[in-house]
């Protein structure tokens, strides 16, 4: 929640601060909002499409070209997709700290840049490929090996700056302090992911064609010329942007608190707030951003903000905040506190949406595939998971939300906890979609005899259409969601670092499945039976497995619901002088 202190229609410029690309302070009329906007969509659509044209069918690069064992092949990639999602935790500490989230895009999409030219290099050059198998002896040189993998990492390093920047960079075209702008602020978020998928939904499907029927020089070449033309299209839109500055290293803030809180634990807390320390300028010590007002509860940590009598004696004392911190730097610290519970329920949903890419593939290639005389891939189902984004996003912002405002009052139709909620119940049903199918191949297999044989059973693969489509909505809803509700609830300061961890429960989603995985397997072949999970999944219980998935996300879905209730909103003070 924001307050202001002036009418933002009586101010040429923003209320909240923003800058435009020289320093100085945006004119409102001539920047941001959706004059701005589709800069930023059609660059981060473009990066999406070369993401996932090299990230789609990088197993059967490695396999077929540098002739990779299945094992290795699978790890390198695992390895690589983790690495995508920790990375962003590099791009948005020195977008917060440091470089501000232009510059930071700016940088990245260079690193990225150039890992693609290494690809082409490593995909085209005869002295840089592994020669073709001969009497089964086909490995990659170290050279050829380090030469690919430095592009490979290149591009984990250029997106993960590119990704925890462009959902906030977007955000801040619109002026939080203007309830006209700030409306259509959630409008951006659901057609950043309708874009981002399109561009997606691209790149697994005739990007991923050309690589495997054409040649890989070409597939690996477009994708570069693709984030070449993601660079421009974000430069094109410079003169137009609204940025915020860095507020300097929140790492550093938040040790201070905890520190000073410590050095004062045995100080009284007062029980007027007001008595507190906070500079007594109009904006917050920390530049760029505005201050936060004091909130009950973690009231150990206000003791940060304690004044010692030694500290009311003499200014020198009051300088240094590893022993006296603002209010709002205490309030940064309580705000990531209370989103940690928020941020946690996440990693279970994206553990059910790991599946997608996993357990629903192996489940379809024990269907029947056949569509006439076409037979269907079984991963390639998941493009119905894209589709179901993009069908669903333009229901979500032009239908759904007109009707469910009518009702709730909200100008986003549901609030951002709410929306996120409706998501986690989605991913309950798409998992339960997913163990009665199941249930119903196996009763199938056992009908025709197959129990004991690894082959396909007569059941249609497009019966999988459903929970693929139900995953898809629940993204529009959860995904979503949570880029929107770090960003309104985050620190000023620290958006991009927040919008770091929602991706980041992504990686952990995709640890949890495995480590779900395991214990499984474990439990269920201690007595000596095959267990749930089985190499011929005829034999196997996999609808029991995706059972334990639905029960996990209800219970999940009760957690979130509980936290959801006691959270409380932080308030931010606007004043039009922020500089």
């Amino acid at each position: 929640m924001s307050t202001r202190h002036d009418h933002p229609d009586d101010n040429p410029h923003p209320g909240d601060g923003s800058v435009n690309i020289k320093g100085e302070l945006a004119v409102k009329r001539e920047s941001g909002t959706w004059k701005a906007c589709p800069f930023i969509l059609g660059s981060f659509f473009c990066e999406r499409l070369a993401y996932y044209g090299i990230a789609t069918n990088l197993v059967i690069y490695l396999t077929t070209k540098l002739n990779e064992g299945t094992v290795s092949a699978a790890k390198n990639v695992n390895t690589f997709h983790g690495t995508c999602y920790l990375t962003p935790l590099i791009g948005s500490f020195l977008a917060d700290a440091y470089w501000g989230r232009y510059w930071t895009i700016t940088v990245f999409y260079a690193v990225y840049l150039i890992g693609m030219c290494i690809l082409i290099l490593s995909a085209t050059i005869p002295a840089l490929k592994p020669a073709e198998c001969v009497n089964s002896v086909c490995t990659a040189t170290l050279a050829q090996s380090v030469v690919f993998f430095l592009g490979l990492y290149s591009i984990a390093l250029g997106t993960g700056g590119i990704k925890p920047c462009i959902w906030p960079i977007g955000a801040d075209q619109f002026d939080d302090t203007d309830n006209k702008e700030r409306a259509s602020k959630g409008s951006f978020f659901n057609w950043n992911y309708f874009t981002s998928n399109i561009g997606a939904l691209i790149g697994v499907s005739a990007l991923v064609w050309i690589e495997e029927n054409i040649g890989w020089g070409l597939g690996y070449g477009i994708a570069t010329s693709s984030i070449g033309i993601g660079m421009i299209v974000f430069f094109l839109g410079t003169p137009l942007y609204r940025l915020q500055k860095p507020g300097g290293s929140p790492l550093t803030r938040i040790c201070q608190v905890v520190a000073a809180a410590l050095r004062k634990w045995k100080l009284e807390v007062p029980q007027d707030s007001f008595l507190l320390f906070e500079v007594a300028e109009t904006n917050s010590s920390i530049k760029g951003s505005p201050k936060l007002e004091h909130s009950d509860g973690l009231r150990f940590l206000d003791k940060a903000a304690v004044l010692s009598d030694a500290e009311k004696e003499g200014a020198s004392q009051v300088s240094n905040p590893w022993r006296l911190c603002t209010v709002t730097q205490v309030e940064e610290l309580k705000i990531l506190i209370r989103l940690f519970p928020i941020w946690a329920t996440g990693i279970i949903f994206c553990a059910v949406y790991a599946q997608m890419s996993s357990l629903f593939v192996a489940q379809g290639k024990r269907m029947d595939k056949n569509l006439g005389s076409f037979k269907i891939p079984a991963a390639s189902l998941s493009t119905f998971a894209l589709i179901g984004v993009i069908i669903w996003v333009p229901i979500y912002d032009r239908g759904i939300v007109p009707i469910a405002k009518k009702f709730t009052g909200n100008v986003k139709g549901f609030s951002d906890l709410q929306r996120m909620g409706i998501g986690l119940f989605l991913s309950i049903v798409c998992m339960s979609a997913a163990a009665i199918l199941e249930s119903k191949r196996l009763q199938i297999a056992k009908e025709f005899g197959l129990v004991h044989k690894n082959v396909p059973v007569p059941l249609s693969i497009l019966w999988q259409i459903p929970q693929y489509f139900l995953l898809g909505a629940a993204q529009v809803f959860t995904f979503v969601g949570q880029h929107e509700f770090f960003y309104e609830q985050a620190p000023t300061s620290m958006r991009s670092f927040c919008s770091a961890l929602a991706l980041l429960t992504n990686s952990l989603g995709n640890y949890l499945s495995t480590l779900i995985l395991i214990i499984v397997a474990f439990l269920t072949t201690e007595d000596g039976s095959s267990g749930w999970i089985t190499d011929n999944l005829n034999e196997g219980h996999l609808d029991y497995f995706f059972w334990l998935l639905a029960g996990l996300s209800f219970l999940n879905m009760l957690v979130y619901i509980v936290c959801a209730r006691r959270y409380k909103t932080q308030k931010k003070v606007y004043h039009m002088s922020i500089s």
